[in-house]
């Protein structure tokens, strides 16, 4: 298995899952935080997964509490708060960091397929978002400003 079909992470309920069960999908791949300002962005997420799930695409959300501790709750917490507020029912995966010593092997493997700004490989902040190609490449990486909205036309020509 080739790109992110090569790594495997624990989902919130202490599950390993296989990236490779999403193989042939589209995916957007988010670190995300539930007390950021970029929160509300959960909704939209949610709303890309309905609008497309049927036609092959899958968000995939990594909680990280790298950035302003901004998620410091557990696995149940992080759930919970995330289908109450937002409905969330795409595939969420257990705390991870994004960046530094400790850093998902997953996320090391994006940031380096898709450089940021001048060419660093550091996530800046919560909301970081990757588009997967159904191969399990990275197509693009977008800023936590660009709103899941904006992605439809990228993530159109990839379905």
């Amino acid at each position: 298995m080739t790109g992110i079909y090569a790594f495997s992470a624990q989902r919130l309920d202490g599950h390993e899952t296989p990236l490779s069960d999403f193989a042939g999908k589209v995916a957007l791949i988010v670190n995300t935080a539930s007390k950021c300002s970029f929160t509300p962005q959960y909704a939209g997420l949610q709303s890309l997964y309905d609008a497309y799930r049927d036609r092959g695409l899958v968000v995939l959300g990594f909680p990280c509490n790298q950035f302003g501790a901004q998620e410091p709750g557990g696995a149940d917490e992080i759930g919970a708060f995330c289908e109450r507020n937002y409905g969330v029912g795409f595939p969420m995966f257990a705390k991870i960091d994004v960046n530094g010593p400790g850093t998902h092997p997953l996320y090391k493997a994006l940031k380096k397929a898709a450089p940021g700004l001048l060419g660093s490989e550091s996530i800046k902040w919560n909301f970081t978002k990757f588009l997967i190609d159904r191969n399990g490449e990275v197509v693009a990486r977008y800023a936590p400003t660009t709103r899941p909205e904006e992605l439809k036309r990228a993530i159109e020509g990839l379905l």
